[in-house]
């Protein structure tokens, strides 16, 4: 018999940040993501490219209310309002809570209240940072931090002579998202930009979620111009393939970069620009950084410490 702590679990969650999804659903319980028809976004199931297990399932949103789960797990503040209340049923509000916090404070960087004020409901914040940031009130805390897996011998080359940044939207998002910042650099140093929606910023285009850690690894950097922001996943699995960061020292990167081991960070774009033209310059000294990168990645963001903190955390909602 499995003891508690064993049990296998039916978590209902939603399709929210497909990469992150991902790697929650490495974590062996079932999860159950709620659909609506044509999969619109944040009911998308598992659309797309990524080896969903089959721990990962479907449900329509209309089936939910008749369906038995043992936690509910909330990513996105319209589910937590609206599907809470809405879709599902009255024993199912009473179940174990988690809610994943993905952002730092969007309104204010001090002083916005998380809306989430529950102590029956575990909040979760992928980065210290955003704890830090977050005024959380009365509800339970704890931290996740990211853990990434990339494509079996996908490995760092950096024979291409140029950066790569990924932002999805970056020119829509503007300035919180580094639009300038990226326009400014690019002036100045080769750059790629990828993500959705590139093309209307300049850059490339989107690059599929499996093909991603080829495409950036032939780049001689990876840039993150981002001023406000969680810690992208892209930046971590760029560093477990072994690729040097360059990057604003700002929210949590500040603490995953260290200057001259992994990469490099400041908040002088003059600085960073100058450190660019040095790793374009010297190959070799951009795969030293990236070997430091890799290095840093997988002590700090292995697949293995994600899915045993996730393990610890779903039980203790549940037992």
């Amino acid at each position: 018999m499995p003891t508690d702590r064993q049990r296998r679990l039916r978590i209902l969650t939603w399709h929210v940040h497909g990469n992150y999804l991902y790697y929650l659903t490495q974590v062996p319980h079932d999860f159950y993501l709620v659909t609506k028809p044509s999969h619109p976004p944040g009911y998308a199931g598992k659309v797309g490219v990524l080896p969903w297990g089959e721990n990962v399932h479907e449900i329509p949103i209309d089936q939910v209310a008749s369906q038995q789960f043992d936690v509910i797990l909330f990513q996105h503040r319209t589910h937590w309002f609206d599907d809470r209340a809405n879709v599902l049923s009255e024993a199912q509000r009473r179940l174990p809570t988690v809610y994943i916090e993905h952002d730092p404070p969007q309104q204010n960087a001090f002083e916005e209240r998380h809306w989430v004020q529950d102590p029956r409901t575990l909040l979760v914040h992928v980065t210290h940072f955003n704890r830090l940031m977050w005024d959380s009130g009365d509800t339970p805390v704890r931290v996740i931090e990211h853990g990434v897996i990339v494509p079996e011998g996908v490995r760092y080359t950096g024979e291409k002579a140029r950066g790569i940044v990924v932002v999805n939207h970056l020119k829509h998002r503007g300035r919180r998202l580094g639009s300038d910042v990226f326009a400014d650099v690019a002036g100045r140093v080769p750059l790629d930009l990828v993500g959705m929606d590139a093309e209307v910023a300049g850059g490339i285009g989107e690059i599929g979620n499996l093909d991603l850690a080829a495409f950036t690894a032939q780049y001689r950097f990876f840039f993150n111009p981002i001023r406000w922001t969680s810690l992208g996943l892209a930046i971590v699995e760029a560093m477990t393939i072994g690729m040097p960061i360059i990057g604003l020292a700002t929210t949590e990167l500040a603490t995953v970069i260290r200057n001259d081991e992994c990469g490099f960070i400041d908040t002088n774009l003059d600085t960073l620009v100058d450190r660019m033209h040095r790793l374009l310059r010297d190959p070799a000294e951009a795969r030293r950084l990236g070997e430091g990168a890799r290095r840093a990645a997988l002590e700090r963001f292995h697949i293995d410490r994600f899915i045993g903190d996730w393990s610890n955390a779903l039980h203790d909602v549940s037992h």
